[in-house]
């Protein structure tokens, strides 16, 4: 009797449940009709033997015991392929028995399916992979209201933004032992990940807890169902966004957008279980060490090297500070994204994607441990999900930090004039941290190829556009104290206002065009050759005409961030790299 007619689900392989749809072009679930639907006990994790036992054909056959390398199906409709059949006499037309040539692809193609299932929560190392028990998986999920913050819900057809929570809250067994047990929980370890709409790149920003911002007004469901709506906050740190004086991810959401300019799709809230278990789902994540660690605040104890961790060892490294650099959270943010990284190599391996043990695991642990926003609280949007960020290439995913000053009290931190800004624009522009060259960015960059004039020869007249007021005589006095760019004037307030910082050239003046491109961080859009400009300077030279924006910043302040991503001064990783910590 084969695997339906049994009602017997966990003897199918779990790869035959994901199939081509010849109409969209998009893996999706199929589940056997007889197959149990909710409230089914747990499937047994599969041992090696049971990893390759070959359960039923269509027809009734029985199983054999030979091991699967069965290739995915493409199609919805069609019979099931016959099991079993023995390396040296593969059925006619079929694409591979079992012959080493074949045993590559047909891996290959599981990884594929896979991944669409497995990366929902790429980042927090989790798996939306509910092939068999969608119905009890979904029933795991905890919903939280976004309360209209976000977007509503992300697209294929546009960038994704996808914010990442960890809260301190000491909820679950054994957590009251790491202190403030009555804790409401705070947004302790926050990362916004960008997806690019071409899906060829992403940056993961962490936001240091300690940043001060100022938190808006924000209206929240509560947990009784009713609506309350809480007055905002300013100058304070960023970790009070969530648990305190009632504060949902709501508010964490606005919170990013005020700050960044970003409106997040998701939000996704993991606390300290969620770590332990997700950590221990995926058989242990590999860390470096570059000295020894011993915290006696977290508990971690590790020697110099390298080390698998999960359980309370892992949460012990996330949440280890005192012991690293200056002991700061900026360097516990380190340690969270070398975890993070490697966590993210091993959801993309063979050993975790081909194991389906591993992944029942991962989509037991991830569903019961994290809780997401009610937009996207089903299995089916976030296996979608998952698809999406599972394109993108593991070299090309980075990590970084918002850029920070000391406060003044030394126990906080502000954003980075100028450079936090810049940061912020990179995302919203969606342009890449990475090495990804992207077509347009090229056909942008290419206005900007050639000679460049020295600086003392740029002649330009600078108005005001839109900037705020005074902006025209602070850019005049950089240029001319800072940069060398004597040759310049202010020449007060432009006839119209602005959004984009523009400067208009004639042909000849190309090379000088270039020059103070590069000086103040002009994006090749910025710049309208040919515009029949006939102003001159104070010596009666052809001047050309910087009109400063809505967008402007301030003097000395790079303009656009889409201008070279190379360029800007932050801290970045690539997922792909190993690092050791200390």
């Amino acid at each position: 009797m084969d695997a339906q007619g049994r009602g017997r689900a966990e003897d199918i392989d779990p790869a035959d449940q994901w199939v081509l749809n010849p109409n969209t072009g998009e893996y999706e679930l199929r589940l056997a009709p007889s197959a149990p639907q909710s409230g089914v006990p747990r499937p047994r994790r599969a041992t090696p033997a049971a990893a390759g036992a070959r359960a039923g054909g269509a027809s009734g056959r029985s199983a054999t015991a030979t091991p699967d390398t069965r290739e995915i199906p493409e199609v919805v409709p069609g019979p099931r392929r016959r099991r079993g059949t023995p390396e040296e006499d593969p059925l006619p037309g079929r694409r591979g028995g079992r012959g080493r040539t074949k045993t590559k692809k047909s891996k290959g193609k599981r990884i594929l399916v896979w991944t669409g299932g497995t990366l929902a929560f790429v980042l927090v190392g989790v798996s939306a992979a509910g092939y068999l028990y969608y119905q009890h998986l979904n029933g795991n999920i905890t919903s939280i209201s976004d309360d209209g913050a976000g977007t509503g819900g992300f697209s294929k057809d546009r960038a994704i933004n996808l914010l990442v929570i960890g809260t301190d809250k000491r909820t679950g067994k054994g957590n009251e032992s790491y202190g403030d047990k009555e804790s409401v929980g705070h947004a302790d370890t926050t990362i916004l990940l960008h997806v690019s709409k071409d899906r060829t790149n992403a940056t993961a920003m962490s936001i240091p807890r300690d940043m001060i911002v100022d938190i808006p007004d924000c209206e929240t469901t509560q947990e009784d169902g009713s609506k309350k709506i809480i007055g905002g906050s300013t100058g304070v740190r960023f970790n009070t966004s969530l648990g305190q004086d009632g504060r949902t991810p709501s508010c964490t959401m606005r919170t990013v957008t005020e700050l960044t300019g970003i409106v997040p799709d998701h939000f996704m809230v993991a606390d300290f279980n969620a770590v332990k278990t997700l950590s221990t789902a995926i058989g242990g994540v590999k860390v470096c060490l570059a000295k020894p660690i011993k915290d006696s605040k977290s508990k971690l104890d590790l020697s110099k090297g390298e080390h698998v961790i999960q359980g309370e060892q892992a949460l012990s490294f996330l949440r280890t500070r005192y012991s690293v650099g200056f002991g700061s959270d900026l360097d516990r943010i380190k340690l969270q994204q070398q975890f993070l990284s490697s966590m993210i190599r091993q959801m993309k391996s063979e050993d975790t994607l081909t194991d389906a043990g591993k992944v029942i695991d991962l989509a037991e642990a991830a569903t019961k441990a994290l809780s997401v926003d009610s937009t996207i609280a089903d299995i089916k949007k976030l296996a979608s999900l998952g698809q999406e960020v599972g394109k993108v290439n593991t070299k090309n995913i980075t990590f970084t930090t918002v850029p920070v000053v000391d406060n003044t009290d030394r126990a906080t931190v502000l954003p980075m004039p100028g450079k936090a800004e810049q940061l912020f624009e990179t995302i919203r522009d969606d342009v890449s941290l990475s090495d990804v060259k992207k077509k347009e960015k090229e056909k942008q960059a290419a206005k900007l190829k050639g000679k460049r004039a020295d600086a003392s020869d740029v002649r330009v007249n600078v108005y005001n556009g839109g900037a705020e007021a005074g902006s025209a005589q602070a850019t005049l006095n950089w240029l001319q104290n800072e940069v060398g760019v004597t040759k310049s004037s202010q020449l007060g307030n432009a006839g119209k206002t602005l959004s984009k910082t523009t400067l208009e050239y004639d042909p000849d003046q190309a090379d000088q065009a270039r020059k103070l491109a590069d000086l103040m961080g002009l994006s090749a859009s910025a710049l309208k050759p040919g515009e029949g400009n006939s102003e001159t300077n104070s010596q009666g030279l052809p001047a050309m005409v910087l009109t400063l924006g809505e967008d402007f910043k301030g003097a000395g302040v790079k303009i656009s961030g889409s201008s070279s991503a190379a360029d800007l001064d932050v801290e970045k990783n690539t997922a792909d790299k190993e690092k050791c910590a200390g």
